[in-house]
């Protein structure tokens, strides 16, 4: 292998098999110790820079980096693929790995292996950085992932799942991706305290995935947020969307899904925080609804949905909705908006909220009235749709609107 200094690579064999035993190799390319290597053994990169990719493992293996050694791609091939179960991937930068318009070309892929690790590594402008196909039983852990990609078409995914089950994804920061974090056909994933932020189209896109859950992840400042398509028994708890802003954006985006939780997250500074489309029985409970334009926007194909416990503050419009039909229930949430009374004082109103503004229905129809968003004109249509509707769903309203805030967390 061609680099400037001379480095060692240093094999440990498994203390459970060879005790004791150490093998030092002074200067060999990374692809001939692996094919050295007896099943279990553990090799250390210490530092250099490694181009002969792509590497490839296809025994139970452990690859460590020391002092920065790095595996580069030239922006040509793929740099590791692994084959085989219970290998271990840690402390090393990926780089580099080609754009290819045929193959899903990735810094690290694992294919039909199960009981994988990859832990505190560096991922930077690869074209897929982590690629997991019909893997199971894998951790993706504490990993730094970057790009500097522009355009989607040059962009692949930063964790990338396809036909997978029981994989973790904790701890890692992904940006610069075209989704931060991608899932198809995933059985049992747990997405769990991750930072996804600045990718071009998703933070995370969740597609024919069930039973699958993702936990105090933060999507930030996303081309168009989370989508989350064609799935059910989805749990989605105490994460942040935030500043995901543009014409076509949202903070979470439900299409086709089924019997699923939403609670305890917040929903801040997004075009629409809660986007709904032909999804069913899903229970959105004690959630932010923050600074957002849309609060939600439900479509009337969307059934037997519970909003209740919510807030919903400082939004441009609550909710929105694309006609007179309404299938979904609201009960008992905290609408700043709210000027009724609570003359027994039960912590509950005693009118009803619709929460449904006419000029909200006239923006979505125009958006370019949104200019009169401040215009005495726009409170009269206001005061006028509150006394006699005319858009308004006569079953989109809050019977028990709460007079004081929930605390969501």
């Amino acid at each position: 292998m061609r680099h400037r200094h001379f480095f060692f690579l240093f094999i440990f064999v498994s203390a459970v098999f060879l005790h004791g035993k150490t093998w030092v190799v002074k200067t060999p390319t990374l692809a001939q110790i692996i094919t050295a290597a007896e099943p279990f053994d553990t090799i250390i990169v210490d530092g250099g820079i490694h181009r002969n990719t792509p590497y490839e493992i296809r025994k139970p293996l452990v690859l460590i980096g020391e002092n920065g050694p790095v595996l580069d791609g030239g922006g040509k091939t793929e740099i590791l693929i692994v084959h085989h179960d219970s290998v271990v991937i840690r402390d090393l930068t990926f780089q580099n790995a080609g754009i290819s318009f045929v193959d899903d070309n990735a810094a690290l892929r694992i294919e039909k292996a199960s009981h994988i690790r990859v832990e505190n590594n560096r991922f930077k402008d690869n074209f897929f950085a982590v690629y997991l196909a019909q893997a199971a039983q894998c951790t993706i852990r504490n990993n730094h992932i970057t790009a500097s990609n522009i355009r989607e078409t040059n962009s692949g995914n930063g964790i990338h799942l396809w036909y997978c089950e029981d994989i973790l994804i904790e701890g890692n920061q992904v940006s610069g991706q075209r989704d931060g974090i991608y899932f198809e056909f995933v059985m049992n994933g747990r997405i769990r305290n991750n930072l996804s932020e600045n990718n071009l189209r998703y933070g995370l896109h969740f597609m024919f995935s069930d039973t699958c859950e993702y936990t105090e992840n933060t999507f930030r400042n996303n081309g168009a947020g989370v989508a989350v398509m064609y799935t059910e028994a989805v749990k989605m708890h105490r994460n942040l969307f935030v500043d995901n802003w543009g014409s076509a954006s949202y903070g979470l985006l439900l299409k086709e899904i089924r019997d699923s939780e939403i609670t305890h997250n917040i929903f801040r500074g997004n075009s629409v925080g809660i986007y709904t489309e032909s999804s069913n029985r899903v229970m959105v409970s004690q959630n932010d609804f923050l600074e957002n334009g849309w609060g939600v926007k439900i479509q009337s194909s969307s059934l037997e949905n519970v909003f209740t416990a919510n807030n919903f503050i400082g939004n441009s419009f609550d909710i929105a909705t694309a006609g007179r039909q309404n299938h979904s229930r609201f009960d008992g949430n905290y609408w700043d908006k709210y000027t009724g009374y609570d003359l027994d004082r039960d912590g509950v109103g005693d009118v009803a909220f619709r929460p449904v503004r006419l000029f909200a229905y006239i923006v979505q129809q125009n958006p370019p009235a949104l200019i009169l968003m401040r215009s005495l004109f726009v409170d009269l249509l206001d005061r006028a749709e509150r006394l006699l509707p005319v858009i308004t769903p006569p079953t989109l309203q809050d019977n028990r609107p709460l007079m004081e805030r929930v605390n969501p967390l």
